[in-house]
């Protein structure tokens, strides 16, 4: 399915208007901006309500084996316990602006049931050891694909306008650091963070597995699908797949955090077009 074109009508009638409104000119600020980009993009001169979904994927990552977290692997089971029971800040947030809340494994490491309240979407026990081999086949980049384009319909059609992916999974931002490095051949050292709290010789170990991870392979042939197969993880395929389809459903997304961009950036290296349906706030 094509992604659609943005309104360009829409969005001069909406800058228009905001010149007309009985305010000083740009009073509103950023306010202003968002508001004509959400005109371009639903086809009108004031913008409709918007009726948000939020969607959290959950995932492990085998590269924890290499130490890259402050916390073991199995926090991210706890962590799907807790969204589950709606205990987590997200869940808490969904609830009080009213958005439609999903959470959904795509492979957490479990022997036990799914929890109550979550969907059942597992490709596996997490990843493999991305700094040792690809972290998954290209058959499970095209599943993970699929089931975010599966949960971004489903949300749309329960009448969302406005699509919100979460994540959890321990390992997560060693996975990221490698896909946007893959994409954009920017430095690790620029992308490698603390996570959720490693110390200086904790960080230092996490770009070295980085680093060793990228020069498994020659990055400057490989595509996006390709880069998602050797790095990624189940849940940030999902949220790259569930980009895809809100563009090409004509819904926005809002992108929140580190996770969120690196499959963002998956998204338009495979559709440029899906920029388009991005909202970044900065």
């Amino acid at each position: 399915m094509k992604i659609p074109p943005l309104d360009d009508v829409s969005y001069q009638l909406a800058r228009a208007r905001q010149d007309q409104l009985i305010k000083p000119t740009g009073a509103l600020g950023r306010l202003e901006d968002i508001a004509c980009w959400f005109a371009a993009r639903q086809g009108c001169t004031i913008p409709v309500a918007l009726k948000p979904a939020i969607t959290v994927f959950a995932a492990d990552h085998g590269v924890t084996v290499q130490q890259v977290s402050a916390y073991p692997a199995a926090v991210t089971q706890a962590m799907l316990h807790s969204l589950a029971k709606g205990q987590a800040a997200i869940a808490v947030l969904a609830r009080e602006i009213g958005a439609d809340y999903t959470v959904v494994d795509v492979g957490v490491n479990h022997e036990s049931a799914t929890p109550n309240q979550v969907f059942d979407e597992r490709l596996g026990p997490g990843t493999r050891d991305l700094s040792l081999h690809a972290a998954m086949t290209l058959t499970q980049v095209e599943r993970a694909l699929a089931i975010g384009a599966q949960y971004a319909d489903q949300a749309i059609e329960r009448g969302a306008n406005f699509l919100i992916a979460g994540e959890i999974g321990i390992g997560n931002t060693t996975s990221a650091a490698c896909v946007i490095a893959a994409l954009t051949a920017l430095d690790p050292a620029m992308l490698v963070g603390s996570g959720t709290g490693l110390d200086t010789k904790g960080r230092e170990h996490k770009l070295e597995i980085v680093r060793h991870a990228l020069k498994r392979i020659s990055i400057s042939h490989c595509t996006g699908l390709q880069v998602l197969s050797e790095f990624g993880g189940f849940e940030i395929v999902a949220m790259t797949g569930y980009y895809l389809q809100a563009a090409r459903a004509g819904i926005p997304v809002l992108l929140d955090g580190y996770i969120s961009a690196a499959a963002a950036l998956a998204a338009a290296n495979i559709d440029p077009a899906s920029k388009d349906w991005m909202l970044v706030l900065y």
